[in-house]
Protein backbone atom coordinates (compact mmCIF):
# COMPACT_ATOMS: atom_id res chain seq x y z
CA UNK A 1 0.00 0.00 0.00
CA UNK A 2 1.36 3.61 -0.73
CA UNK A 3 1.24 5.29 2.27
CA UNK A 4 1.69 8.98 1.32
CA UNK A 5 -2.25 9.56 0.94
CA UNK A 6 -2.70 9.00 5.00
CA UNK A 7 0.65 9.73 5.70
CA UNK A 8 0.06 14.04 4.15
CA UNK A 9 -3.47 13.61 6.42
CA UNK A 10 -1.23 14.05 9.70
CA UNK A 11 1.49 16.83 8.48
CA UNK A 12 0.26 19.85 10.68
CA UNK A 13 -2.23 18.01 12.62
CA UNK A 14 -1.22 14.97 14.97
CA UNK A 15 2.54 15.27 13.13
CA UNK A 16 4.73 14.44 16.13
CA UNK A 17 2.27 12.03 17.85
CA UNK A 18 2.20 10.25 14.29
CA UNK A 19 5.91 10.54 13.86
CA UNK A 20 6.81 8.35 16.71
CA UNK A 21 3.77 6.12 16.47
CA UNK A 22 5.13 5.11 13.46
CA UNK A 23 9.07 4.97 14.30
CA UNK A 24 7.98 2.38 17.14
CA UNK A 25 4.92 0.44 16.57
CA UNK A 26 4.58 0.36 12.47
CA UNK A 27 1.73 -2.03 12.98
CA UNK A 28 -0.88 0.14 15.02
CA UNK A 29 -0.41 2.95 12.44
CA UNK A 30 -0.98 0.17 9.80
CA UNK A 31 -4.00 -0.79 11.61
CA UNK A 32 -5.51 2.96 11.96
CA UNK A 33 -5.35 2.78 8.33
CA UNK A 34 -7.47 0.22 8.00
CA UNK A 35 -10.02 1.25 10.75
CA UNK A 36 -10.29 4.37 8.57
CA UNK A 37 -10.58 2.20 4.88
CA UNK A 38 -12.97 -0.44 6.73
CA UNK A 39 -15.31 3.10 7.34
CA UNK A 40 -15.36 4.11 4.04
CA UNK A 41 -15.93 0.94 3.01
CA UNK A 42 -19.32 1.26 4.89
CA UNK A 43 -19.73 4.47 3.99
CA UNK A 44 -20.13 3.82 0.12
CA UNK A 45 -23.36 1.71 1.37
CA UNK A 46 -25.04 4.72 2.75
CA UNK A 47 -25.99 8.58 0.86
CA UNK A 48 -26.50 10.27 4.39
CA UNK A 49 -24.76 11.09 7.88
CA UNK A 50 -23.23 8.02 9.17
CA UNK A 51 -22.86 8.22 13.19
CA UNK A 52 -20.12 6.84 14.53
CA UNK A 53 -19.00 5.91 17.96
CA UNK A 54 -15.22 5.79 18.60
CA UNK A 55 -13.66 3.95 21.71
CA UNK A 56 -10.63 5.17 22.87
CA UNK A 57 -9.96 7.83 21.04
CA UNK A 58 -6.49 8.79 22.73
CA UNK A 59 -4.41 11.78 20.75
CA UNK A 60 -6.39 11.09 17.46
CA UNK A 61 -4.52 9.56 15.36
CA UNK A 62 -7.41 6.99 14.28
CA UNK A 63 -10.03 9.85 14.61
CA UNK A 64 -8.12 11.31 12.12
CA UNK A 65 -8.34 8.93 9.90
CA UNK A 66 -11.91 7.74 10.37
CA UNK A 67 -12.81 11.64 9.70
CA UNK A 68 -10.84 11.60 6.56
CA UNK A 69 -12.28 8.03 5.58
CA UNK A 70 -15.66 10.00 4.21
CA UNK A 71 -17.18 13.46 4.82
CA UNK A 72 -20.27 11.90 5.85
CA UNK A 73 -18.70 10.52 9.20
CA UNK A 74 -19.80 12.09 12.46
CA UNK A 75 -17.61 11.17 15.47
CA UNK A 76 -18.42 10.62 18.80
CA UNK A 77 -14.85 10.14 20.38
CA UNK A 78 -14.63 8.23 23.76
CA UNK A 79 -11.69 8.29 26.07
CA UNK A 80 -11.41 8.72 29.94
CA UNK A 81 -7.65 9.98 29.94
CA UNK A 82 -8.37 13.83 29.83
CA UNK A 83 -4.48 14.42 29.29
CA UNK A 84 -4.66 12.44 25.76
CA UNK A 85 -8.23 13.35 25.09
CA UNK A 86 -7.06 17.14 25.35
CA UNK A 87 -4.59 16.83 22.67
CA UNK A 88 -6.90 15.21 20.45
CA UNK A 89 -9.44 18.54 20.99
CA UNK A 90 -6.27 20.61 19.62
CA UNK A 91 -5.26 18.52 17.14
CA UNK A 92 -8.67 17.77 15.52
CA UNK A 93 -10.44 21.55 16.52
CA UNK A 94 -11.72 22.22 12.95
CA UNK A 95 -13.48 19.14 12.76
CA UNK A 96 -15.28 19.80 15.85
CA UNK A 97 -15.95 23.21 14.93
CA UNK A 98 -17.67 21.72 11.35
CA UNK A 99 -20.13 19.63 13.46
CA UNK A 100 -18.41 16.52 12.37
CA UNK A 101 -16.69 15.74 15.83
CA UNK A 102 -17.83 15.61 19.29
CA UNK A 103 -15.58 13.97 22.42
CA UNK A 104 -16.81 12.52 25.88
CA UNK A 105 -14.75 12.16 29.04
CA UNK A 106 -16.48 9.12 30.19
CA UNK A 107 -14.60 5.50 30.36
CA UNK A 108 -15.73 3.15 27.27
CA UNK A 109 -18.56 1.42 29.37
CA UNK A 110 -20.50 4.00 31.38
CA UNK A 111 -20.50 5.73 27.72
CA UNK A 112 -22.13 2.71 26.07
CA UNK A 113 -24.39 2.04 28.77
CA UNK A 114 -25.66 6.36 28.36
CA UNK A 115 -26.72 5.30 24.59
CA UNK A 116 -29.54 4.08 23.26
CA UNK A 117 -29.92 1.02 21.65
CA UNK A 118 -29.99 0.78 18.06
CA UNK A 119 -28.91 4.48 17.43
CA UNK A 120 -25.13 4.21 15.65
CA UNK A 121 -24.30 3.14 12.09
CA UNK A 122 -20.42 1.77 13.50
CA UNK A 123 -18.47 1.61 16.17
CA UNK A 124 -15.02 1.39 15.84
CA UNK A 125 -11.83 1.67 17.72
CA UNK A 126 -8.05 0.84 17.62
CA UNK A 127 -6.06 -0.72 20.36
CA UNK A 128 -8.23 0.34 22.74
CA UNK A 129 -10.55 -3.38 23.81
CA UNK A 130 -7.00 -5.11 24.83
CA UNK A 131 -6.56 -3.17 27.58
CA UNK A 132 -9.54 -4.16 28.85
CA UNK A 133 -9.96 -6.57 31.18
CA UNK A 134 -11.79 -9.82 30.10
CA UNK A 135 -15.03 -9.65 31.99
CA UNK A 136 -15.24 -5.77 31.18
CA UNK A 137 -14.41 -6.35 27.37
CA UNK A 138 -17.16 -9.18 27.51
CA UNK A 139 -19.47 -6.25 28.90
CA UNK A 140 -18.51 -3.61 26.18
CA UNK A 141 -18.99 -5.55 23.27
CA UNK A 142 -22.44 -6.40 24.71
CA UNK A 143 -23.09 -3.05 24.79
CA UNK A 144 -21.85 -2.30 21.59
CA UNK A 145 -23.88 -5.12 20.10
CA UNK A 146 -27.06 -3.22 21.73
CA UNK A 147 -26.15 0.28 20.72
CA UNK A 148 -25.66 -0.89 16.97
CA UNK A 149 -28.89 -0.65 14.74
CA UNK A 150 -29.34 -3.94 12.92
CA UNK A 151 -27.10 -4.24 9.60
CA UNK A 152 -24.42 -1.78 11.86
CA UNK A 153 -20.43 -2.92 11.79
CA UNK A 154 -18.35 -2.89 14.88
CA UNK A 155 -14.54 -2.10 13.74
CA UNK A 156 -11.66 -3.00 15.53
CA UNK A 157 -7.61 -2.78 14.46
CA UNK A 158 -6.13 -4.00 17.47
CA UNK A 159 -3.92 -6.38 19.37
CA UNK A 160 -5.20 -10.40 18.68
CA UNK A 161 -2.64 -12.88 20.47
CA UNK A 162 -2.01 -15.59 18.06
CA UNK A 163 -3.73 -18.49 19.24
CA UNK A 164 -0.04 -20.20 18.57
CA UNK A 165 1.16 -19.28 22.31
CA UNK A 166 5.19 -20.20 21.32
CA UNK A 167 4.31 -18.01 18.04
CA UNK A 168 3.00 -15.21 19.67
CA UNK A 169 6.19 -15.30 22.21
CA UNK A 170 8.10 -14.82 19.59
CA UNK A 171 6.22 -12.28 18.20
CA UNK A 172 6.09 -10.23 21.26
CA UNK A 173 9.66 -10.52 21.64
CA UNK A 174 10.70 -9.39 18.40
CA UNK A 175 8.80 -6.44 19.14
CA UNK A 176 10.31 -5.28 22.41
CA UNK A 177 13.71 -5.66 20.78
CA UNK A 178 12.75 -3.33 17.77
CA UNK A 179 11.68 -0.70 21.23
CA UNK A 180 15.00 -1.19 22.61
CA UNK A 181 17.09 -0.76 18.80
CA UNK A 182 14.60 2.32 18.07
CA UNK A 183 14.43 4.32 21.44
CA UNK A 184 17.86 3.72 22.81
CA UNK A 185 19.14 4.64 19.52
CA UNK A 186 17.41 8.04 19.83
CA UNK A 187 17.68 8.37 23.83
CA UNK A 188 14.30 8.31 24.73
CA UNK A 189 14.45 5.79 27.23
CA UNK A 190 11.55 7.13 29.35
CA UNK A 191 9.20 6.03 26.38
CA UNK A 192 11.22 3.02 26.13
CA UNK A 193 10.21 2.66 30.08
CA UNK A 194 6.58 3.04 29.14
CA UNK A 195 6.20 0.98 26.34
CA UNK A 196 7.81 -2.52 28.03
CA UNK A 197 5.61 -1.86 31.22
CA UNK A 198 2.38 -1.16 29.08
CA UNK A 199 3.32 -4.67 27.45
CA UNK A 200 3.58 -6.24 30.77
CA UNK A 201 -0.32 -5.54 31.61
CA UNK A 202 -1.24 -6.24 27.25
CA UNK A 203 0.24 -9.90 27.81
CA UNK A 204 -1.10 -10.66 31.33
CA UNK A 205 -3.54 -13.45 31.22
CA UNK A 206 -7.02 -11.37 32.43
CA UNK A 207 -5.82 -8.68 29.77
CA UNK A 208 -4.33 -10.50 26.56
CA UNK A 209 -6.95 -10.65 23.84
CA UNK A 210 -6.28 -14.34 21.99
CA UNK A 211 -8.18 -14.52 18.79
CA UNK A 212 -9.92 -17.56 19.06
CA UNK A 213 -11.61 -16.66 22.40
CA UNK A 214 -11.55 -12.82 21.47
CA UNK A 215 -14.06 -13.90 18.20
CA UNK A 216 -15.88 -16.65 19.90
CA UNK A 217 -16.79 -13.86 22.76
CA UNK A 218 -18.22 -11.44 19.75
CA UNK A 219 -19.98 -14.32 18.48
CA UNK A 220 -21.60 -15.11 22.32
CA UNK A 221 -22.63 -11.12 22.22
CA UNK A 222 -24.78 -11.64 19.21
CA UNK A 223 -22.18 -10.66 16.26
CA UNK A 224 -22.13 -12.36 12.33
CA UNK A 225 -20.09 -11.91 9.85
CA UNK A 226 -16.76 -11.81 12.32
CA UNK A 227 -14.00 -11.81 9.86
CA UNK A 228 -10.49 -11.28 10.93
CA UNK A 229 -8.30 -9.67 8.24
CA UNK A 230 -4.65 -7.77 8.08
CA UNK A 231 -2.68 -9.29 10.44
CA UNK A 232 0.61 -8.37 11.02
CA UNK A 233 2.47 -10.25 13.76
CA UNK A 234 0.17 -9.58 16.84
CA UNK A 235 -1.74 -6.83 14.77
CA UNK A 236 -5.25 -7.81 13.36
CA UNK A 237 -8.24 -5.62 11.77
CA UNK A 238 -11.61 -7.75 12.80
CA UNK A 239 -15.06 -6.42 11.16
CA UNK A 240 -18.46 -7.54 12.85
CA UNK A 241 -21.71 -6.85 11.45
CA UNK A 242 -24.97 -6.90 14.14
Amino acid sequence: MNDTPFDAMFSGVIGQDYQMLKLISPGSVEMSRQVGRAVGEFCQQSTVSVELVELGGGTGITTLSILSANERVKVLSVDNEPTMQLQAKQHLQQWAEAGRLEFCGDDALTALQAMQSDSVELVASAYTLHNFEAEYRKQVLGEIYRILKPGGWFINGDRYALNDISAHTRSTQKEVEGYFKILTKIDRLDVLEHWVIHLFSDEAENHVMRETIALQQMADSGFKQINLSHRQEVNALVTAVK
